[in-house]
């Protein structure tokens, strides 16, 4: 099962770098980043990590994936970046919030508000951490 999300993410994750630009020899880079995130997002929740901390490891693995593709291929991180933290973004914590608001279950709608804003905030959260490092040692 996680083998096939896996396969699944990687597609995905191309299919919106062509949709976003990237350069077709950057596909399968871009692919990968997503593929790895979503990964190491399976893995931390099968072994019982929260979902906002699976999410903050993941996000952390595709930055600094993101960052090192950059550096060895002389390219902008937001290349693999944007395509591959796409997997992490918290769309269905989203529609859960709309959803519950519609159907009048507001203390559920106040529940997924709370934990998708952690998630996205722990997103942004780790993308700041990682491209701190690289900076600090960009600068040594």
């Amino acid at each position: 099962m996680i083998l096939i999300q896996v396969v699944g993410t990687f597609a995905a994750v191309i299919s919106m770098a062509i949709t976003i630009g990237v350069p077709k020899k950057f596909l399968g880079y871009a692919g990968l980043v997503g593929a790895v995130g979503w990964l190491v997002y399976l893995l931390l929740v099968e072994a019982g990590c929260s979902t906002v901390a699976g999410m903050f490891l993941a996000a952390l693995a595709v930055a600094m994936i993101s960052h090192s593709f950059a550096r060895l291929m002389k390219t902008p991180v937001t290349l693999f970046l944007i395509a591959g933290i796409l997997p992490l973004v918290p769309g269905v914590g989203m529609y859960r919030i709309v959803y519950n608001l519609f159907t009048g279950n507001n203390s559920l709608a106040g529940y997924y508000f709370s934990e998708t804003m952690q998630i996205a905030g722990m997103i942004a959260l780790a993308i700041f951490i990682m491209d701190t490092i690289f900076r600090i040692f960009q600068k040594n």
